[in-house]
């Protein structure tokens, strides 16, 4: 049987609260009885009731983290038509999260360094702890998402519209540059985010693209491939 509107809207209320906490907190101090309070709650017993545990609860917050910055980065990416020009929105749009959406990208980063992202990843992208669910889960997104990446590159590469260069050490360099970014904007709040997106755009576009190249046109089969 499904959730009633309440419980659902009582769910989302214990989230929101849980990211605030962790954005604000830390993951290591993130404990029910301060989402309580945040969510200003009763008790610890109401987020007990809608969740199983603490894992529980990650699980559903790295799932609505991951929805609202993909609400955000999808539209810019499908916005283009070209394989470069998506390439530049994938980078820039990503980048700019960090203007866009800086509480739940730092409790993202949180939960990643605190708990894992099972795929022995660095800071940025979520090293440090266990391997857990809720950053397994974005492991495996993200290594679909490389994979993917991977593919669109080598196919370029045969229609001779990329330069000759390993494709999965560009696509895991262009991540592993958009994580660290945002790693050290979140922790600037007076940088510039969107000089700072164009600037990594730029030096991305200079590495793979030859300098007379025109933006080519292969949006045929560009659907989903530079996407978060």
């Amino acid at each position: 049987m499904g959730r009633t509107f309440i419980e659902s809207a009582r769910r989302r209320q214990i989230v929101g609260a849980a990211i605030e906490v962790i954005a604000d907190s830390g993951y290591g101090k993130a404990s029910f009885a301060r989402i309580a309070k945040q969510a200003g709650l009763s008790s610890t017993g109401m987020i007990s009731y809608h969740f199983e545990g603490k894992d529980d609860l990650l699980r559903e917050v790295v799932t609505e983290v991951l929805r609202v910055l993909e609400e955000y980065t999808r539209p810019r990416i499908d916005a283009e038509t070209g394989l470069r020009a998506r390439m530049r929105a994938y980078i820039e749009s990503n980048v700019e999260l960090a203007a866009a959406h800086p509480r739940e990208l730092a409790a993202l980063v949180e939960i990643l360094n605190g708990h894992g992202d099972g795929d022995g990843e660095g800071e940025g992208g979520g090293g440090g702890g266990g391997g857990g669910a809720e950053g397994g889960q974005v492991g495996v997104s993200r290594r679909a998402v490389l994979e993917r990446q991977e593919r669109v590159v080598r196919e370029a590469q045969a229609d001779g519209e990329f330069g000759s260069f390993d494709a999965r050490v560009l696509v895991t360099a262009m991540r592993g540059a958009i994580d660290a970014l945002l790693v050290r904007l979140l922790r600037e709040p007076g940088a510039d985010v969107a000089a700072s997106a164009r600037e990594l755009a730029d030096l991305f576009d200079r590495a793979v693209f030859p300098a007379a190249a025109e933006p080519c046109m292969a949006a045929h089969r560009l659907p989903g491939a530079w996407e978060e």
